[in-house]
């Protein structure tokens, strides 16, 4: 078999394999064609002369970047039914590639400080979600993530103003803007929301420093960390995180458009799979980088030498790695390791 047909092969495995995505955020699904649609509803002037020009700027130097552009583009969000529509675009996206489980982040400081509340965004996206698990079978749960470039304060009374959406939420979270932003910044606010019942993630080590990582888990506690790449530079960190099995949920394109690395060749997640960490692939904020879950495969697949193995397991990994039921977990990964042998490529895989 020549490389490019098992090529061709991994790639239409990944296409009909049930999967996760568990670092995704909502907001980093506006597609250049909605922004400019939503726009032209509310009358809202945009730096741009037309969807292609929206597109030709998604170009960036460094997370910062990224995130001035990503904050510009939210602002055409404005009533429910915009809400709607982009949670319902991703959960169509969902079901097209095959990811029948999805942990979504959202921004609620991106709206509040707006003037956009939680009446407006909250009921548009259960519509979607509950749209999603009737007609196309997609289980969603929502994952409310704080701005780290705001202060803890800020983040303190976000998650009280959540409070009448709880049933909704699943886990907090930490993004934005990680430079000399160190997770011990929102240590009070972590500690409220794990007595509160809730899961625990935050973004740690992708352009922050490992010590980062080191303090995502001993003092937020986090039952994940969103990127963690830069562990590799740290051998006490990754001999943690293997032995405890603290999920990294990886973002390729992402790391690649953002400039955390410089070719897609130099991506590390293969070689942190193989030390024994529990990786997975996640597209972070798709229609910025380039590509949904199965196009960021399909980058490992053609730029690292991606096995079918490897496919697997970064596969399963998002299951396990997930907030799903134990039960639900099993049921998925006994799926994917009978579809496995049922599609196998190669001999021995």
């Amino acid at each position: 078999m020549s490389t490019d047909t098992k090529m061709s092969k991994l790639k239409q495995l990944i296409q009909q394999l049930p999967k996760a995505e568990l670092h995704l955020h909502i907001e980093g699904t506006l597609e250049p064609e909605l922004m400019w649609r939503l726009a032209q509803k509310h009358n809202i002037t945009l730096p741009f002369a037309s969807v292609e020009a929206i597109q030709d700027a998604y170009q960036f130097n460094n997370l910062q970047s990224f995130l001035d552009l990503y904050y510009q583009g939210a602002d055409v969000l404005r009533d429910e039914d915009d809400f709607f529509e982009l949670m319902w675009a991703y959960l169509g996206k969902c079901h097209e590639q095959n990811i029948v489980h999805t942990e979504i982040m959202f921004d609620p400081q991106t709206h509040t400080q707006r003037g956009i509340t939680y009446d407006v965004f909250m009921p548009g996206f259960a519509r979607a979600i509950d749209k999603a698990k009737t007609e196309l079978g997609v289980s969603v749960y929502l994952i409310l993530s704080f701005l780290r470039h705001l202060s803890e304060d800020n983040a303190i009374e976000t998650l009280q103003q959540a409070q009448p959406y709880y049933s909704m939420i699943t886990a907090v979270g930490l993004d934005s803007a990680e430079l000399h932003n160190p997770p011990s910044k929102f240590q009070g606010v972590f500690a409220q929301a794990a007595l509160l019942g809730f899961k625990l993630v935050a973004h740690a080590g992708e352009e922050g420093p490992p010590e980062y990582v080191w303090e995502a888990i001993n003092l937020l506690k986090v039952d994940r960390v969103d990127h963690g790449v830069r562990s590799i530079e740290d051998p006490k960190l990754m001999a943690y995180l293997k032995q405890h099995q603290v999920p990294l949920t990886v973002c390729p394109l992402s790391n690649l458009k953002l400039c955390v690395i410089d070719d897609m060749r130099e991506h590390n997640i293969v070689e942190l799979l193989n030390d024994g960490l529990r990786v997975m692939v996640n597209s972070d904020d798709p229609s910025y980088f380039g590509g949904y879950l199965n196009e960021n495969f399909y980058a490992l697949v053609d730029k690292l030498d991606l096995t079918e193995e490897d496919t697997v397991a970064l596969i399963s990994n998002s299951i396990s790695a997930s907030f799903l039921p134990d039960n639900d977990k099993q049921e998925w990964l006994t799926r994917i390791q009978q579809l496995t042998q049922t599609l196998r490529i190669t001999k021995h895989a």
